[in-house]
């Protein structure tokens, strides 16, 4: 009876372990689920974004359209041909983007 109840007790023990492993790698799991669900969001949100701003744009070159006045009639032989700049040590560095200081999107945006 001794042995049997020394088996049942290590049985239970491993089934408490294993159920607490399990558990934690359920919380886990959950985790990055919702982080990754929350950049689906961003990314979401952004895209609606840059949509919205390419229709504006799109509604604004149609505008222009609309109204020829505005708009030059050109021909190839009107075209001017400009001689690129001299290439300088200084302007030889990064590109203008890259310049610019990078900050991060937050969640939400």
């Amino acid at each position: 009876m001794a042995g049997l109840h020394r088996i049942t007790t290590g049985v239970l023990t491993g089934l408490g372990v294993s159920v607490v492993g399990l558990s934690a790698l359920s919380f886990h799991w959950q985790s990055v689920w919702a982080a990754n669900y929350n950049h689906l969001q961003a990314s979401r949100t952004l895209e609606q974004k840059l949509q919205e701003s390419a229709a504006l744009l799109e509604q604004h070159h149609l505008s222009a359209v609309r109204r020829p006045g505005q708009l030059v009639p050109t021909s190839s032989q009107q075209l001017l041909h400009l001689v690129p700049p001299p290439v300088t040590a200084s302007s030889r560095g990064l590109p203008l983007l890259a310049t610019l200081p990078r900050q991060p999107i937050p969640a939400g945006y």
